[in-house]
């Protein structure tokens, strides 16, 4: 797809833990391994996206899509995208926020081509319109390729209190997916603000998604962290002695590298900044509300399971993810509304949840009260 020979690689951040879909989602099987809109786990739907843009002569790209993630999501990652090669995975052996990982993946992949482009997405993220959401790609790929960093904003639709924002030099509104300058990182702005930031034109929200030469990207990490610069150049250097010496230096350089993320430790920094406005149905799936919101519903607007039953019912989230081994739907246990709106309904083996969907975002509260009462097993 891409018209360069310049080869693209994609870097697909999957430590994150989910907590605002327990029950379904787990420290040990979080958010980016459910198949939360669709049949497939959303870190599957994220990397097959995006084949096309990996793809090279005799390549079906999957040797350039690299997955950074924790130990105790190794297995199931590979369950999830077992065509991704085992030596793409970046295991982190503490969490250290995305620069760290970021910066590593940039230094990996810039040992073998410091002009290679390489492309920071999300795990858990939907996106409706895979074609266009491409053509954005490939417009940031191009501007990466002029040497700048560049990141992708999401043209807003509504004044949301739950994203950063970003300002651009031009009107986002309107034009073309052409680049434009950042002027500044907005935090998560009051719905005062928001609706300031909407009615002008020129913000959009900042879903974290970078596009950058490996090179580039190193270059600016040594001009604005350069406590990590050394911790990654103390990893090369073990790397040219071998992938031994290079694992044990991982190990050993890794936890102690300074936790920041890249929006603050390099992206508000970076002068000559690019963005490129998107609009492609893009969701960051942040609660059991955005899933109901992308899912298939009824007349009444209930999501439920086939067979469940739901009278004077409107509105409702209702999800089953009981295990119920060699047993079909039609031995399952049924479940039943009556005369409720706006609920979200979720049972699993060990666990149900019943929350108002605007509510939503609270579940996260639930994982905080059960490790606090020390039932983290639930969690």
């Amino acid at each position: 797809m891409s018209s360069t020979a310049t080869p693209v690689h994609v870097l697909i951040l999957a430590g994150g833990a989910g907590t605002r879909f327990w029950p379904a989602s787990r420290a040990a099987h979080p958010k980016q391994l459910l198949p939360l809109v669709g049949g497939e786990p959303l870190i599957t739907a994220t990397a097959r996206r995006v084949l096309p843009l990996c793809a090279g002569e005799g390549s079906a790209g999957w040797e350039r899509i690299w997955i950074a993630t924790g130990q105790h999501l190794v297995a199931p990652t590979q369950v999830a995208l077992p065509e991704v090669p085992e030596r793409r995975l970046l295991v982190e052996p503490a969490p250290r926020n995305t620069a760290p990982c970021i910066g590593w993946a940039a230094a990996t992949i810039a040992r073998d081509d410091p002009e290679a482009i390489v492309v920071v997405l999300p795990s858990d993220h939907h996106i409706a319109d895979v074609p266009r959401f491409l053509e954005v790609l490939q417009a940031a790929v191009a501007s990466a390729q002029g040497g700048a960093i560049t990141t992708i904003g999401i043209r807003p639709t509504h004044p949301e209190t739950g994203f950063g924002y970003i300002e651009a030099e031009e009107a986002a509104g309107a034009g073309s997916a052409a680049p434009r300058r950042v002027l500044r990182f907005v935090e998560k702005p009051s719905r005062e603000r928001a609706a300031e930031f909407v009615a002008s034109g020129r913000f959009l929200w900042n879903a974290g998604m970078f596009i950058f030469r490996a090179g580039d990207m190193r270059a600016a990490i040594r001009a604005h962290l350069p406590a990590l610069a050394e911790g990654l150049d103390e990893i090369d250097r073990a790397a040219a002695l071998g992938a031994a010496a290079e694992a044990a230096a991982v190990l050993q350089v890794f936890p102690r590298l300074p936790a920041v993320s890249i929006d603050h430790g390099v992206m508000e920094h970076v002068a000559g900044l690019a963005v490129v406005p998107g609009d492609f149905g893009w969701s960051d799936l942040g609660s059991w509300q955005s899933a109901w919101e992308l899912a298939e519903k009824d007349e009444r607007g209930n999501s439920a399971p086939a067979g469940s039953v739901l009278v004077d019912a409107h509105g409702n989230h209702v999800v089953d993810l009981r295990a119920s081994p060699g047993a079909g739907p039609a031995s399952r246990r049924v479940i039943a509304l009556v005369g409720v709106e706006g609920l979200v309904v979720v049972e699993t083996d060990d666990a149900l949840l019943i929350v108002p969907r605007e509510r939503a975002q609270e579940v996260k509260h639930v994982v905080e009260a059960l490790k606090a009462r020390g039932q983290g097993r639930l969690t």
